[in-house]
Formats: structure tokens, C-alpha cells, sequence
């Protein structure tokens, strides 16, 4: 038995129907970009997130983008992420004409560092980019400290963290603009690229969607060069199908990271702390474990497949050596990033499934000791 990473047919299976649906719907009416199709999903997803504006746009790498330039960050302007994020974070901050600053992880959360965050403040720095990895919550009430402290923007990442709450509150509603994507394999997910910016700044939001579809105000008429970043409307019609189905699922990975937690526990892994004020959406299920290459090649030896998220940490990536970062500079990100190992986890998996993944786990990690595993994953 073949235990998969993730598998989309499961979930496709599930909500055939009403996806079905939300397609045929788009091709009887005829309109692909733009339209009723991509202004219900704006509207229901703010409803659900809490916000006064949802924009749709073509990928949450251009989310990060649209975001930034609607808040005027660009040229000679630094932003500050963690370093143990992927490079879509970078991509999106780059893509906007600012220059990446990185700062370092949580040892035990391995989220943003708040006291990281602001040894990296410059001059040149105008904006926070914190990423909610794994599902997990960054320390926002820190962040904001000191964001106000310096007068700089906050900018969430939440491709990960649809759902996440922390302090009660949603992800994406603590920035004053915030980058979601919806790429197939989110808790949300298109059946295709998508993402959106969130804000409850009406200025702002008009901003975004101005250039997102090349600085239009009206038809053919462009106040500034902007991008071709629009979601289309069969993407936004299956995300409107879907979003119903996001709290179930959201549970559902939660019950079953509360079995791994749970399972795991004195394995010998160690699993990232979720705070006692963060609700985690569960996007991944991370462990930290010794030997990572021998641990996954153990575990796809058992049919138990598994990803890593990720190898290599932004200071380290050829395409960042512009910035001059030298290992050792974020050891935290760096033994995250040698040491995290994401083990199966989405609404479909079966009980028998989560079952065999701890079974294996627990046999192949069994000597490999870092400490006592614990984790906290709070009741809902």
C-alpha cells in the first residue's frame, strides 16, 4: 500500500458534483476573465476571512507583488522575511523592486523571529513579509510591536494558512494587505494558479486591482504600467464550489495531526511548537528528524511518501547570493531546513492511512533521537 503525499482525485471524487457544476456554469455564460463568477468568490472569501476587500489575482507569488506596490514599496526599499521560507516569498518581494532582507526563524516554532526581525531594520526598510508556514501562525502581536516601533507595513504571507488563527483572529487580517495563494494543493485551492489580496483598506484595494490588469482604470485607459495578474473565472467558480467544504476540511487535518502528534509522541521526533494561541490550519504536517535523507528514503521504502519543505534556506539559494549572506548567519532556519521532513497529511487520508504513517515513522526514527517529540497542537 501506497501512501501518498497528497492525492487530488480523492478530493476531485468528493465534490464532483458541485464542481461540475461551477464549470458548466463559466461555459454556458460564455465569460472566462473577469466577471460575476470572479466577483462572488471576492466577496464570499471576504466574508469568510473578515475583511472589506478580497481581489482576485493569477498567483499568490503576485499576490505578494500587488500588495507591496499597492503600499508604494519598491526600488531602493528593503523587505524583511524569514529566511527558512520558499522562493516564491522572495520572488513576490523582488518582483516589486525591493530588495530582500532576511531574518530568522523560531527555534521551536520556526516561525518569523520578532527580535530577528528587527536586528535586520534599516533605513531602507519598509515592510514586514511574515510567512504563516506549515499552517502555523507567526508571533503577530510581536510583529506588530515592532512594525509600530518603526513605522514599517506588515504584509502576511498566508499561502499556507487559510484557516490559521491566532489571538481569534484570521491570518491575513493583522497586515494592512495580505498575500493568499490558492495553488491546487492549499487547504483552498483552485484546480489550477490563483491567488488573492485582502485588506480592509477601500484605497488600497482599488490599488491592487488597478494593477493587476495593467494599470486600468477604465477600458483602455492606464494610469501606470502594471501587471497581467487576474483570476479567472473558472478558477474563481471551483473556489466558490469549494470554500463550503474549507472548515470541514480544515477540521479534518487537524484531527489527523492531532493523531500524529498524539502517535509520535516520545519517537524520538520533534515536532514544531504551535502556540497556545495559534488555531493551526494543519496545511503540513513538519517533524524534524535526524538523518532526513535516510529517515524519507526508510519511509518510501514503506510506501509512506513524504516531502521536504525546504532543502534550502533563502540566504543559501544561488539566485539570492546578490545579498551576501554567508552560511551560519540564520542557524535556526538552516537546521530547519536540514532537518524538516512534512509527512502526509489532507482531508481524504483515511484513519488506516494516518495509522500506517505513524507505525512506520515510529519503527524508522526509532534510534534516531532528538529529544522528547512533544507536541501542542490545542483543541479546537
Amino acid at each position: 500500500m501506497v501512501i501518498p503525499f497528497g492525492d487530488l482525485t480523492r478530493e476531485v471524487l468528493e465534490i464532483r458534483e458541485a464542481v461540475d457544476q461551477a464549470v458548466a456554469r463559466v461555459l454556458d455564460r460564455g465569460w472566462f476573465i473577469f466577471g460575476p463568477e470572479v466577483e462572488a468568490f471576492e466577496e464570499a472569501f471576504s466574508d469568510w476571512l473578515g475583511v472589506a476587500h478580497v481581489v482576485g489575482v493569477a498567483s499568490g507569488t503576485e499576490a505578494i507583488t500587488l500588495a507591496l506596490l499597492a503600499l508604494e514599496v519598491g526600488e531602493g526599499d528593503e523587505v524583511i522575511t524569514v529566511a527558512n521560507t520558499c522562493v516564491p516569498t522572495a520572488a513576490g518581494i523582488a518582483a516589486a523592486g525591493a530588495t530582500v532582507r532576511l531574518a530568522d526563524c523560531d527555534s521551536e516554532t520556526l516561525m518569523i523571529s520578532p527580535e530577528s526581525v528587527e536586528a535586520a531594520i534599516t533605513s531602507k526598510t519598509k515592510a514586514i513579509v511574515p510567512v504563516h508556514l506549515y499552517g502555523n501562525g507567526a508571533d503577530m502581536a510581536g510583529l506588530q510591536q515592532v512594525a509600530k516601533r518603526h513605522g514599517l507595513d506588515i504584509v502576511e504571507d498566508c499561502a499556507q494558512a487559510v484557516g490559521t488563527q491566532i489571538d481569534g483572529q484570521r491570518a491575513g487580517t493583522f497586515g494592512v494587505v495580505n498575500a493568499f495563494s490558492f495553488y491546487p494543493t492549499k487547504n483552498l485551492g483552485a484546480y489550477g494558479d490563483g491567488g488573492c489580496v485582502a485588506t480592509n483598506d477601500a484605497g488600497l484595494a482599488e490599488r491592487v486591482r488597478s494593477v493587476r490588469n495593467y494599470g486600468y482604470q477604465q477600458k483602455d485607459y492606464s494610469i501606470e504600467l502594471g501587471l497581467n495578474s487576474r483570476l479567472d473565472a473558472m478558477q474563481a467558480a471551483i473556489l466558490s464550489a469549494k470554500l463550503p467544504y474549507l472548515e470541514d476540511w480544515n477540521q479534518r487535518r487537524w484531527q489527523i495531526a492531532q493523531r500524529f502528534s498524539q502517535g509520535l509522541n516520545g519517537s524520538g521526533v520533534r515536532i514544531p511548537v504551535t502556540l497556545d494561541s495559534v488555531q493551526n490550519a494543519c496545511h503540513l504536517f513538519p517533524i524534524l528528524v535526524n538523518n532526513r535523507d535516510g529517515v524519507q528514503s526508510k519511509l518510501k521504502e514503506a510506501g509512506v511518501q513524504s516531502i521536504v519543505h525546504y532543502p534550502v534556506p533563502l540566504h543559501l539559494q544561488p539566485a539570492l547570493a546578490s545579498l551576501g549572506y554567508q552560511p551560519g548567519e540564520f542557524p535556526n532556519s538552516e537546521y530547519a531546513c536540514s532537518h524538516e521532513l512534512s509527512l502526509p497529511i489532507f482531508p481524504q487520508l483515511r484513519d488506516d492511512e494516518v495509522q500506517r504513517v505513524i507505525d512506520v515513522v515510529n519503527d524508522t526514527v526509532e534510534a534516531r533521537a532528538l529529544g522528547d517529540g512533544e507536541a501542542r497542537v490545542q483543541a479546537r
